[in-house]
């Protein structure tokens, strides 16, 4: 049984900083492909970053060189780091996991079987 749990999500002030942090049970975080998506309301999940098979890192150019996603894998565990936060990434940002997941496909939230509950972000001033 593969569980995500999330946490780490709350309110800042435009130009901070969180770290959100995807504790996953079931399956090893350094074979398995993380991604990070996020949800505004009225709109579809919106890729946001990814750590495919534990490797490799991919990120939106809406997010990048601001947010930074990592792995621990002694705690099995998948973080995303944002800096420098806007407005526009006010959301709830969800964890998935997939084995399977190809390159090609890791930014389509609908190649991913396993979520988390989803945290809320919100940036505002």
């Amino acid at each position: 049984h593969v569980q995500l749990v999330e946490s780490g999500g709350g309110s800042v002030q435009p130009g901070g900083s969180l770290r959100l942090s995807c504790a996953v049970s079931g399956r090893t975080v350094s074979y398995y492909t993380i991604a990070w998506f996020r949800q505004a309301p009225g709109k579809e999940p919106e890729f946001v970053a990814s750590i495919w098979r534990g490797r490799n890192t991919y990120y939106a150019d809406a997010v990048k060189g601001r947010f930074t996603v990592s792995r621990d894998a002694g705690k099995n565990t998948v973080y995303l780091q944002m800096n420098m936060l806007k407005p526009d990434d006010t959301a709830v940002y969800y964890c998935a996991g997939e084995s399977g997941v190809i390159l090609s496909s890791i930014r389509g939230y609908q190649n991913y079987d396993d979520w988390g509950q989803g945290t809320q972000v919100t940036v505002s001033s």
